[in-house]
């Protein structure tokens, strides 16, 4: 009778839960390291020194490859840079790279042309970046501090230390107003854009380091290390979680935050639950390394990057 009813539970689950494969995928000259998506505009930032920007309305063609300069190894010997971080707004590209010197970083902006906006010299360790607008820039520091760059005066606004924590993450809301922080230490950090003053701190879900977070509609999740998929309501500080089999290394919230990606087994499968609920909607089966990145288009088309030259696409709405 026991195993009757745990046959039965099984049927119910797996018919309960798309298992769906790849509609589509990318591929991309490097291993992808960042990517956003901009007025239907895919921009992905590669290991190989150079951006690569796609057309997701015109079957995914390319529209243009941004190159930057060669870096120098501790031999001496010219390689491509690695870029860390890109975004656009309008007809400006955003370039982060590192430098091959000391860990510092190289900033680049790309309109008509490539403009060097940060090196080396100016010693600053960045690992992400973002456009708060066309003419300011929001920072994260490798020691975990966000800063807000004036790009006319390539000067900071401010520079405020988060934590004595490592930085792993940040991300934007909706209108760029809020940015929320993630760092090995499992606290996650809400920050106002415009001032950089700490408005809420998120704490007792995750122990241990965030690798990714999102930020929709008032809601976080977070990649926690420690195998837990966070769910946070900003404005109460109230937080919860999905446990996983694994180190969760990236996590995506769809536009309304209804639904939640986290990518939490060894497979390096995305499972997509219903955030309110915590309900298995769909399991995404075919990455074939460590994600990076994870974006919900809308509800249902989501797009997916990891350690590798491919970008797969998904449809949530397609068995």
């Amino acid at each position: 009778m026991r195993t009757t009813l745990l046959l039965l539970f099984c049927n119910i689950f797996l018919y309960a839960t798309h298992i769906l494969k790849p509609i589509d995928s990318i591929e991309i000259n490097g291993t992808v390291k960042d990517m956003v998506l901009r007025d239907n505009t895919l921009v992905v930032a590669t290991d190989m020194g150079h951006i690569e920007v796609k057309d997701i309305d015109n079957n995914n063609s390319s529209i243009q490859n941004i190159t930057i300069p060669n870096v120098k190894d501790f031999m001496g010997d010219e390689i491509p840079a690695r870029v860390m971080s890109t975004d656009k707004i309008g007809d400006r590209y955003l370039i982060l790279s590192d430098s091959g010197k000391n860990g510092y970083s190289n900033l680049y902006i790309y309109d008509t042309n490539l403009t060097q906006i940060l090196s080396a010299k100016d010693k600053k360790a960045l690992i992400k970046a973002r456009f708060i607008d066309k003419e300011h820039i929001l920072l994260g520091y490798l020691s975990n501090e966000v800063a807000l760059l004036d790009l006319k005066s390539k000067e900071e606004s401010y520079r405020v230390q988060l934590s004595e924590s490592k930085f792993s993450d940040f991300t934007l809301n909706e209108n760029k107003s809020q940015a929320v922080f993630s760092c090995e230490s499992g606290v996650l950090t809400v920050v106002d854009v415009k001032t950089g003053k700490i408005l809420k701190e998120l704490q007792g879900v995750n122990l241990d380091n965030v690798y990714r977070v999102d930020f929709k509609n008032g809601i976080v999740s977070g990649a926690g290390q420690d195998r837990r998929g966070s769910i946070y309501d900003v404005s109460t500080g109230k937080g919860s979680y999905i446990s996983g089999s694994f180190l969760i290394y990236s996590t995506a919230l769809s536009p309304s935050a209804s639904k939640v990606a986290f990518a939490m087994d060894e497979q390096n499968n995305i499972y997509i639950y219903n955030s309110s609920t915590k309900s298995k909607i769909a399991l995404l089966k075919g990455q074939k390394s460590t994600l990076n990145v994870i974006i919900f288009q809308d509800e249902n088309k989501i797009f997916s990057a990891s350690d590798d030259n491919t970008i797969m696409i998904w449809n949530l709405i397609n068995p």
